[in-house]
């Protein structure tokens, strides 16, 4: 891996962009519960042109980025299969997997459980508070993208070496 020189503004750019999604998912995710699908698709197609500017190789680095991305999106959709998540917080999570090597995806990961774990306990206080009979359901769009935001400085800082 090599940084290419004039891809500067790419190599600061995409992240920042991928911040403002990440910011604009979460905000969508707690007001509506749904994750826009051009967010995701967002997220995910701009992965590539991330890899180019930072200078992956395509032989392995590509085909591991997108491999582990395959394995998140396997594992999450499973748990969309059986209820536990929706499908926008699945695809959220898969776009993201394309953005951060093995190591820091497995910390963002873990990082995204623990904010989940506590904003359904936040939410499940405040509902049995204040007595509501709907269903709950939790934004976890907030803790994917708080998480994801986090878990960023590794590739800004490290960009893979």
């Amino acid at each position: 891996m090599y940084k290419r020189q004039g891809w500067d503004i790419l190599i600061w750019g995409l992240p920042a962009v991928l911040a403002l999604l990440l910011v604009s998912a979460g905000i969508e995710d707690a007001r509506i519960r749904e994750i826009a699908n051009w967010k995701n698709a967002a997220i995910a197609l701009l992965a590539p042109v991330w890899w180019t500017a930072i200078g992956l190789s395509p032989w392995p680095d590509m085909v591991i980025q997108i491999g582990v991305a395959a394995a998140v999106l396997a594992l999450f959709a499973t748990a969309f299969h059986f209820g536990q998540m929706g499908g926008g917080d699945v695809k959220l999570i898969a776009a993201l997997a394309l953005w951060l090597p093995v190591v820091p995806l497995m910390r963002m990961l873990l990082l995204m459980s623990v904010i989940g774990g506590v904003l359904t306990l936040v939410m499940l206080i405040e509902h049995k508070v204040r007595q509501k009979h709907r269903t709950l359901e939790i934004p976890y769009g907030v803790a994917i993208a708080i998480a994801g935001l986090l878990g960023l400085r590794e590739p800004l800082l490290n960009q893979f070496t």
